[in-house]
This record gives C-alpha cells, sequence and structure tokens, in this order.
C-alpha cells in the first residue's frame, strides 16, 4: 500500500501517520486523538503522553506476532551479505597471492579474509538497518536500499579487497616472493598489483550492491507489515475495511 507524506493509517488501536523521511511515525496513538501537541487524548478520557509507551517495545511487540519466516529472514538476512563478503576476501586474498607468487602461509592469510569481512558486514548492517528499524528510524524504503547497497558495495566488497593488500603485502616482503620497489616507485607498483585483482572482481561489486539493496528493501518491507499488524483480538476483517 502506497502512503504519501503525511498521510495517517489505522492499524489496530493505534493510528499511525508515517512521514517518509528519516523519522519514525509522527505518532502512534489510539484512533480519534488528536495529532497536535506532545499530549495526546484518548477516546477513552485518559491523557497519554506519547513518550508514555516506547516505540521499540511496541515493535519488538508486533515483530514477535510475524510470521517465523520473516523473523529469520529478517535477523539472519545480513548473514548472506556477510558470506558474500568473507567470498570476496578469499577470492581477493588468492588473486593477490597469484600476482605477487607467494605460496606460503595459505592458512595464516586466508583465516582473517574470511572472518574479518564476515563481522564487519554483519555488525553494519545491524547497525545501519536493523537496529534503526526496530528503533523506528528508518522510515525511508529509499534511504534503506541506499544504506543497504552501500554496505554491500563499500563493508562487502572493497573492504575485504582492501584489507587483502596489505596482508599480502606483508608476506611477499617477508618471504621475498617479489622483488619490492624503491620509495619513489612504490605508488605505482601497488596500483599495478592492484589494477588486475579490482578488473577480476568488478562483477561481485555489482552483486553485492544489488544483494545488499535487495535485502534491506525485504526487512523494510518486513517493518511496514509489522506496522500492518491489527491488534490482538481485533478482526483482521475490520482493519482491511480501514485501508
Amino acid at each position: 500500500m502506497d502512503v504519501k507524506c503525511g498521510e495517517t493509517m489505522e492499524y489496530g488501536v493505534y493510528r499511525i501517520a508515517i512521514i517518509y523521511g528519516c523519522g519514525f511515525p509522527a505518532a502512534l496513538c489510539a484512533p480519534g486523538t488528536k495529532m497536535a501537541g506532545e499530549l495526546i487524548e484518548p477516546t477513552s478520557e485518559k491523557k497519554v503522553h506519547i513518550a508514555s509507551r516506547d516505540i521499540s517495545e511496541i515493535l519488538k511487540e508486533r515483530f514477535e506476532r510475524l510470521s517465523e519466516a520473516d523473523q529469520s529472514f529478517f535477523q539472519s538476512g545480513s548473514m548472506f551479505l556477510a558470506l558474500n563478503g568473507s567470498l570476496c576476501g578469499l577470492v581477493a586474498n588468492s588473486l593477490f597471492r597469484r600476482v605477487l607468487n607467494i605460496t606460503q602461509a595459505r592458512i595464516v592469510s586466508a583465516l582473517p579474509m574470511a572472518v574479518l569481512p564476515f563481522i564487519t558486514t554483519v555488525v553494519t548492517y545491524e547497525c545501519l538497518i536493523n537496529r534503526p528499524l526496530m528503533e523506528g528510524d528508518l522510515n525511508c524504503a529509499t534511504c534503506a536500499w541506499i544504506r543497504g547497497g552501500a554496505i554491500g558495495g563499500v563493508i562487502g566488497w572493497f573492504y575485504p579487497i582492501f584489507l587483502a593488500l596489505p596482508l599480502n603485502a606483508a608476506l611477499a616482503t617477508r618471504y621475498l616472493t617479489t622483488p619490492m620497489p624503491g620509495q619513489e616507485n612504490m605508488l605505482r607498483y601497488w596500483l599495478m598489483v592492484c589494477k588486475p585483482v579490482y578488473k577480476k572482481m568488478k562483477y561481485a561489486a555489482i552483486l553485492q550492491i544489488a544483494f545488499g539493496a535487495y535485502l534491506t528493501s525485504k526487512s523494510h518491507e518486513i517493518y511496514i507489515k509489522m506496522l500492518q499488524l491489527p491488534q490482538p483480538g481485533e478482526d483482521p476483517e475490520e482493519i482491511k475495511d480501514k485501508i
């Protein structure tokens, strides 16, 4: 359902005024309440402050009422992007090893390239996507897609390659697998080393950006689904009539 800025949706006992920016719905209150001011006057003649019930608690309640499939996707979606990030790290590590003729320390170099991108991607996705959604701070679908694409491109693709360069440079220096340039040619040399690696992994960048945007779009759809859930004991058909 398309909702424009400033429109009001009625779901359950709450009337949710959605403002598609980067903030949470303007208010969550009982039907028939006034939207202006800090105090809300419900029809039950009992004044309730907007902050009397924490927004994150409301969303947590509604999240627990979602289907298991939606809950599982929302909680573990970042894992799929993180696994791709680990794969990018391993591929980049392998490419740098070939360019620099490194045959030693295979496990030592592969382990951090698999673990660090995975952990970084999961933590970043949780901080920038899942947590803002569960706190009601990410109502803009386009903003969510952009964040997801940026996480996929920067953390899930560029970061693993950037991490593999100094690791393999240190190994090449230690085991003397390739002649190192002088200080005056250092920058040119490493740019020449990086060029074939980035060229071979450019399609992985497109995949990660698209996949990150897709995951966040699905997460945002689940968030909207939470807002649309009826209150316990209320007939869903009545909610459909209100929409």
